[in-house]
């Protein structure tokens, strides 16, 4: 049912964030929380995953963890599965689990592309295809899901894999929301920028985070919140006829012809 003016965007209904232990998952997960949903925290993490999901409800929001290696088809149903034995419904999909261990591209094994694209590409079509059948029954659902301006607009050094995801992942966007569309259900994405996460600085430190902070156009590096907030607009009844489409949520970074334009 469609939110009521001035109530929770959305309030009562299920949702299950991927990769929702720590940094933007833990972001989205608070928004749909603190915006009335019943959220699984589902990672592969099962401490992080339960330590979030005991903030959450600390704050007055109702979350349950959920352990889950989402390159693993079995693990994907299961989860699914007992999210449907607690909750009944899945009203909102957003996978956001992700990885991007750096490799010069010479040096890249066969074995990391392979754990980069299981993890950040065939995941995604695991969790959205056993997603499908309770959205099909229930007449619709949400679907978003965090891409990156790396790949489907930039290039970065070392990280030929994941930008290789990435762009993958945009098309999986795109075509999903096709074939997708006559059963009520929207597929969406978002494209962050660089974000303050554990993840981007166990990469780069404060001194060159802040650095490249200097060059993109509002002066700073983004927050997971801010990431969060472009995923619950899409999933609320406010985007309800948007779909295929992804957000760039990167302060303008990607905007200067000459990096110095930014500063």
């Amino acid at each position: 049912m469609p939110s009521q003016p001035g109530s929770p965007r959305l309030e009562g209904r299920v949702a299950i964030v991927t990769g929702a232990a720590r940094g933007i998952g833990a972001a989205i997960a608070g928004r749909y929380a603190a915006e009335g949903a019943r959220v699984v925290v589902a990672d592969r993490d099962l401490d992080a995953a339960r330590a979030t999901a005991e903030a959450l409800t600390a704050a007055g929001g109702e979350a349950t963890p959920s352990h889950v290696d989402v390159s693993d088809a079995e693990a994907v149903a299961s989860m699914v599965a007992g999210v449907l034995e607690q909750h009944g419904v899945v009203d909102v999909l957003t996978h956001n689990a992700g990885i991007y261990p750096t490799s010069p591209l010479q040096d890249m094994s066969e074995e990391l592309w392979d754990q980069v694209l299981d993890t950040n590409l065939k995941s995604l079509f695991l969790t959205v295809r056993a997603c499908i059948p309770p959205m099909r029954t229930q007449g619709g659902g949400r679907i978003t899901v965090t891409s990156s301006i790396t790949g489907p607009r930039v290039g970065l050094a070392g990280l030929t894999h994941y930008a290789a995801s990435k762009a993958g992942v945009n098309g999986f966007i795109r075509n999903a929301a096709v074939e997708l569309a006559p059963l009520g259900i929207t597929v969406n994405g978002v494209e962050p920028g660089t974000v303050r996460s554990e993840g981007v600085l166990r990469i780069v430190t404060e001194a060159e985070l802040a650095a490249q902070g200097e060059l993109i156009p509002l002066g700073r590096i983004a927050t997971p919140d801010e990431i969060a907030a472009a995923h619950l607009f899409l999933c609320s009844d406010d985007a309800a006829y948007i779909t295929g489409q992804t957000i760039v949520v990167d302060g303008g970074q990607i905007l200067p012809e000459n990096l110095r334009d930014g500063g």
